[in-house]
């Protein structure tokens, strides 16, 4: 039986490109979805009126749900319309649909469950990126490596994405963020259905439009966000799902750390108010636990890293 490709364009503010965008998308898409945000300009209306595609298919918010929750709807619907793959893409101009088909390919080939552009991946690339984002861009990425797990995925505010209908199955919609963490929580979410997650290198594309993403705004309230799925993560990774040795290496070495910490503030605190030397015994006290936290916490780091999961879920499709 053929795949099924379908496309999820969640529109706000983009009367000015979405037409064109659709244009863009090549025979190998079977639907594509337009998701009206409760968008002010009606972008929803533009595309119902002015685009001749059949494959089209409008569906509109009554109440601004945020780019996540556009797109869950489009995910919704293709996925009730008997979609293998789902693939998102801004209505911005910004993305390049004639890649679509590589990003497709190794979902359908049973190389990967998820598949998203990484704009990182040239130096050229990286070099046309407003400095700006792409600071933005380089901490969001650490932040995103420590919360998921998927240390070598890289520029994961990137929304040009392919998704598997197998995995999209086994992931609980309504409790992705639906504003702007959508990409970075759709990634922890992977993580817990032990998806494979590959990177597809593509150009970093900038036209006039202005993102609607605050790096400032980001920065306030994405590592606090991380931060809750990394704990999520691990107990879900080392305590729910199994053990191991890092299950252990991990708490302890955090203790070691703090213990270690407090122990050489604390000495200091005393060594200046008695304008006395610390002994050496108790610079040792300081100082062991916490190079011994450094080392249980790289060896559960290293150990993170090579649990990454490998193991693809999707099966591979026939031609």
């Amino acid at each position: 039986m053929p795949h099924q490709v379908a496309v999820v364009i969640p529109a706000y503010k983009v009367t000015a490109s979405i037409l064109e965008v659709i244009e863009g998308i090549g025979p190998e898409v079977h639907q594509i979805w337009v998701i009206d945000d409760a968008c002010p300009e009606g972008s929803g209306n533009l595309v119902s009126a002015k685009a001749k595609d059949k494959r089209v298919k409008v569906l509109t918010h009554q109440e601004n749900q945020g780019v996540g929750g556009a797109v869950i709807t489009g995910y919704k619907a293709a996925l009730a319309e008997g979609a293998d793959v789902i693939v998102k893409v801004d209505g911005d101009g910004q993305m390049d649909t004639t890649l679509i088909s590589d990003l497709v390919e190794p979902i359908l080939n049973g190389e990967a469950d998820y598949v998203k552009g990484n704009r990182f991946e040239s130096i050229e690339s990286v070099r046309e990126m407003p400095f700006v984002r792409l600071m933005g861009n380089a901490g969001l990425t650490f932040m995103t490596k420590i919360s998921t797990g998927y240390w070598d995925v890289a520029d994961p505010t990137n929304g040009f994405t392919a998704l598997s209908a197998t995995v999209a199955k086994l992931i609980n919609f309504d409790k992705l963020a639906k504003r702007y963490f959508f990409e970075s929580d759709m990634l922890f979410r992977l993580n817990v259905a032990q998806a494979v997650v590959l990177d597809l290198p593509i150009a970093a594309r900038y036209g006039s439009e202005k993102s609607n993403l605050s790096v400032v705004k980001s920065f306030l309230s994405f590592p606090f966000l991380h931060l809750k799925n990394f704990a999520k993560r691990i107990f879900y990774s080392y305590y729910l799902r199994e053990m191991s040795v890092a299950s252990f290496e991990l708490p302890i070495g955090l203790a070691m750390l703090v213990f270690g910490t407090w122990m050489g503030i604390n000495g200091l605190a005393i060594s200046s108010g008695t304008h006395k030397s610390a002994s050496t015994g108790t610079v040792m006290l300081a100082v062991l636990p916490l190079l011994l936290g450094i080392q249980l916490v790289l060896a559960f780091i290293n150990f993170d890293i090579n649990s990454t999961p490998r193991r693809v879920r999707t099966k591979k499709h026939s031609k």
